[in-house]
């Protein structure tokens, strides 16, 4: 990658940022495109050679914000219990060290009910489940014994929640103390008798 790509990518994830920012604080409704290029200083027709609407700018941060789950829930061999501490490890830290990782919780959860989002949006969101990929390795865990007794569905819940809440929490007020990850594992795990 050239010079120049570098810093369009850099100015790219700038205008992304920013707009994450003004889509969590007024809403996507309340957002105009002048806003984001007010705040990132630069004029609205430039701002549209990086992203050619307010709705394809909003879809780009949407589609970020399902990737990532999703990847993470991919098929694995890994032991349930080690998946779960490995990725509540990963995505605290994440989220204590990038707080665009901690905002982009909130955008998500905002999304989910947000009735002025394009259709574009509306379908991602659609098709968003982590729920039934967790509720698997829910599941097998129970099987093995390294998870608790309960409904693996709202196990699934509970874990999804915890992370949740740690992350708007942090993205509400990044010099809060950050949870360790080992207390959301802990609500899921079987206790040794």
């Amino acid at each position: 990658m050239g010079i120049r790509d570098e810093q369009r990518e850099k100015r790219k994830q700038e205008i992304l940022e920013v707009a994450l920012d003004l889509f969590i604080r007024k809403g996507y409704a309340a957002t105009k495109i002048s806003d984001i290029a007010k705040s990132v200083g630069m004029s609205v027709g430039l701002l549209f050679h990086y992203f050619e609407s307010k709705e394809k700018l909003y879809e780009n941060l949407i589609r970020y914000g399902v990737s990532g789950p999703m990847k993470t829930m991919v098929p694995t061999d890994d032991e349930p219990l080690k998946f779960f501490e490995v990725t509540a490890e990963k995505i605290i830290h994440n989220i204590h060290a990038q707080p665009f990782i901690a905002k982009m919780f909130v955008l998500m959860n905002q999304a989910f009910y947000n009735e002025a989002a394009p259709q574009s949006v509306k379908d991602l969101l659609k098709d968003f489940d982590i729920h039934t990929p967790t509720s698997l390795l829910m599941k097998k865990g129970q099987a093995n014994g390294t998870i608790r007794e309960g409904d693996p569905k709202a196990l699934g819940i509970a874990y999804w929640c915890a992370i949740q809440g740690i992350a708007e929490q942090m993205a509400i007020n990044p010099n809060m103390p950050c949870p360790e990850s080992v207390w959301i594992v802990d609500m899921i795990r079987r206790k040794k008798e």
